[in-house]
């Protein structure tokens, strides 16, 4: 992922009236009165902050923000990103955005967003944990922060170390409080985190395009066959999401032909090894002149490379008005929080582009978060207590059926069989569930009515209705 704004061009306009923008146009499509549909769509609270830290023998004041955009269900999630383009109408946007995301994936949190408006690059380690804990102790002055109030999570230029600062000093302010750990999600695995986390959204855009070109029906409208075998991709940005989205993807047989990055972008159309290329970045600074692959100066370029599927994972507005007319990708997986703006999705829908929405495709990372919540409020690991009961059990079987058939199963069905499952087993078999069940509600209400125009507004319309049923449930419309 990227971690300047050089790869980002400007908006077009306000990232968080494109939000409102999808709302209203989804929200025609619903039979919800007005009132109701104003407070779904309203940021219920934004806190903006400025706080002093001590650089050398110098004083600088830092920018932050926090956004909780519904309490229809409480704590909200979202997480907070350190980045020189935070403002206040991009974290109200992303606030919103998971709000809706939650709803269309049934994970139980309202909508938040923090942000920081610094380069975490040029700070050293202390400063940043200077940051991060005054950042801390003015969202718990407020009551911004807590396990049934507000839970945050890593998000761009951030991860599990800051997580583990922002837990030590929410537990600081908070001496005895049991459930401490389900403050904040994306935490180290020694201190509450969960396994499988760090993947998560890679994972999530994984199983949802997987899902997507599974439906031969679909595929054949964009002249595509079914299924990943084969598909070409290119992917955009080989920061967390980026990499794992990469890597799943060629593990289920597709071919990543580019890989873009800030400092440019590499193409093979045999195919790149995700790996070796995310190692070569790591150990030289760039992904340019890896092996003999084809280097492309600009990144904004491989965006138009001709290509099975897209997969946007940096940051938002990469596809826009500009350069929409030039994608040749007959399928854009929004990995990345409003990869596209509406001019482009426009002119692409014209051309029967199938855009898999951000608003479903990147929300493994919240599913996944929802489970560590859960599991540090119940305080134990999944799969601890079951795991040994279960191969026990799994044996006799195995011991059974041989002796019924006179013969041995094969050392593989044995291991498998055996196998008890772990968190990690349990925490991917609960994602890709997920995925699977959200995907085809997308699709079903797109296809019952002919007049929604495509899958982001199917995804809003069905968060809107959830929404709307919580809030009706309570008796506060009539």
């Amino acid at each position: 992922m990227p971690t300047n704004n050089k790869i980002n061009a400007k908006r077009e306009h306000s990232f968080y009236q494109d939000v409102i923008d999808y709302f209203d146009r989804a929200a025609k499509f619903t039979k919800h009165p007005k009132g109701l549909l104003d407070q779904i769509q309203a940021c219920n609270s934004l806190y903006r902050m400025r706080f002093p830290i001590r650089r050398g023998d110098k004083i600088e004041v830092i920018l932050a923000y926090r956004v909780q955009h519904s309490h229809h269900k409480l704590p909200v999630k979202g997480g907070i990103r350190y980045s020189l383009a935070v403002t206040q109408d991009e974290v109200k946007a992303l606030a919103a955005l998971m709000t809706f995301k939650c709803a269309v994936v049934d994970v139980p949190f309202g909508g938040a967003k923090g942000g920081v408006k610094i380069d975490p690059k040029q700070y050293t380690e202390v400063e940043l944990e200077h940051i991060t804990r005054r950042y801390t102790a003015e969202l718990i002055k407020k009551n911004f922060i807590g396990p049934g109030l507000d839970v945050p999570a890593p998000d761009y230029g951030t991860g599990a170390r800051e997580m583990a600062w922002i837990l030590d000093t929410y537990s600081a302010f908070n001496p005895g409080a049991i459930d401490a750990a389900a403050c904040v999600t994306g935490k180290p695995i020694h201190l509450g985190g969960i396994r499988g986390r760090t993947e998560a959204t890679g994972r999530g855009v994984f199983y949802g395009l997987r899902e997507a070109v599974s439906v031969a029906e679909d595929m054949k409208k964009i002249r595509l066959t079914a299924g990943l075998e084969g598909k070409s991709v290119v992917v955009q940005g080989l920061g967390n999401v980026g990499y794992h989205s990469a890597k799943y993807l060629q593990e289920g047989d597709a071919v990543i032909i580019s890989i873009a990055e800030i400092e440019g972008a590499i193409y093979d159309p045999k195919g790149l090894d995700v790996d070796e290329v995310f190692k070569y970045r790591k150990e030289s600074g760039s992904i340019l002149n890896f092996k003999k692959a084809k280097n492309i100066k600009k990144s904004s370029q491989a965006l138009e490379l001709e290509c099975d599927i897209l997969v946007p994972a940096a940051l938002e507005n990469q596809i826009n008005s500009e350069n929409a007319k030039r994608i040749k990708a007959k399928i854009i997986a929004e990995a990345a929080n409003g990869p596209v703006t509406p001019e482009a999705e426009k002119i692409l829908e014209k051309r029967g582009v199938l855009i898999l929405p951000d608003l479903y495709l990147n929300a493994g990372g919240v599913t996944v978060s929802y489970f560590e919540w859960l599991k540090n409020l119940s305080h134990v690991r999944f799969g601890r207590l079951e795991k040994r009961y279960k191969e026990l059990v799994n044996k006799t079987l195995i011991d059974s059926i041989e002796a019924a058939i006179g013969t041995n199963l094969s050392s593989e069905s044995k291991r498998i069989i055996l196998h008890g499952a772990e968190e990690a087993d349990i925490v991917n078999s609960g994602l890709e569930g997920t995925m699977i069940q959200a995907y085809h509600e997308m699709r079903e209400k797109f296809l019952s009515n002919k007049n929604i125009p495509d899958y982001r507004t199917a995804a809003f319309v069905n968060a809107i209705d959830k929404i709307a049923a919580t809030y009706l449930s309570l008796g506060l419309f009539p």
